[in-house]
């Protein structure tokens, strides 16, 4: 979401780490929007975990938040998450279920799932994940359709993996899937491509600045949502700000949201505006 992470997207593009994850808050249910908790992503957050990992993760449950998602620890070493490379994944989910939290989803890099399938699988559900996300294909800028369309059918494949161990993958967009390619949006190819029992998706709702909203999609392309990440944007001022203070009409996405089949989302923000956005989401119909 931030300048910083788009970044590493944008190097994971020429052949470099990914990256970009998110997560939901701590263990319980609320009358929260959806009837979920509410949940926040790791990877505005890392620095603070891999420099006090048990303090940081109390300090997100401390806000409200009841759930998170990681990132691949292998996968993101060079993004952020290196501290956590030699951590078993037991001790990771017993840490995270002693701050009060829980984690059932967790970002993934394309390659790395092609290339380790059944180490990832392994660790997946010895930390208790219901859900592997594939962050982004990180094709070059000048990929054709032809080669997004590849890549989509590559990740169907995966995904018949994932099935067999109970786990469901999924795909988050970013900036360059709201592009268009001989006058076909790139996001729109790759729904049609995907196969919905195999791949449902992870929407970004920070495409609201480049003029896409979460809400289109979500009754565009009906139960085919596992989750969503969510940040505001502030047209006036050209940044995201906390979620309910910019322009996202969060009673619309939420009701959308019942329509695509989302079952989770997450806060993706800076330590900063999460609390903030923890309050809007907790006040909310749920």
């Amino acid at each position: 979401m931030n300048a910083t992470r788009r970044e590493f997207l944008q190097r994971g593009a020429l052949g470099l780490t990914v990256a970009g994850c998110a997560g939901p808050g701590a263990l319980g249910l609320r009358a929260d929007p959806l009837g979920f908790p509410i949940g926040c992503q790791t990877f505005p957050v890392r620095n603070a975990l891999s420099q006090d990992f048990d303090g940081t993760l109390r300090q997100l449950a401390g806000m409200g938040y009841q759930t998170i998602e990681m990132c691949s620890p292998p996968g993101y070493a060079n993004a952020g998450y290196g501290a956590f490379v030699n951590m078993k994944a037991g001790e990771m989910r017993h840490r995270i279920q002693d701050a009060g939290l829980r984690c059932e989803s967790c970002h993934y890099q394309f390659q790395e799932l092609k290339a380790h399938m059944d180490e990832r699988i392994a660790f997946a559900k010895e930390l208790g994940l219901k859900q592997m996300v594939v962050a982004t294909f990180a094709l070059s800028p000048n990929a054709t359709l032809s080669d997004w369309t590849r890549a989509a059918d590559e990740l169907n494949h995966l995904g018949e993996q994932t099935q067999k161990a109970g786990i469901q993958l999924g795909f988050h967009n970013h900036d360059f899937e709201f592009h268009e390619i001989d006058g076909v949006l790139i996001y729109d190819k790759l729904m049609e491509t995907f196969e919905p029992r195999l791949i449902r998706l992870q929407f970004q709702v920070a495409v609201i600045r480049m003029g896409y909203k979460a809400a289109t999609y979500l009754r565009k392309y009906p139960n085919r949502f596992l989750s969503m990440h969510l940040a505001d944007w502030s047209t006036a001022d050209g940044k995201f700000v906390p979620v309910g203070s910019g322009v996202v009409d969060w009673t619309d996405l939420f009701a959308a949201a019942k329509t695509g089949g989302i079952s989770n989302y997450f806060v993706e923000m800076e330590m900063d505006a999460l609390k903030p956005s923890y309050t809007y989401l907790h006040g909310l119909p749920g």
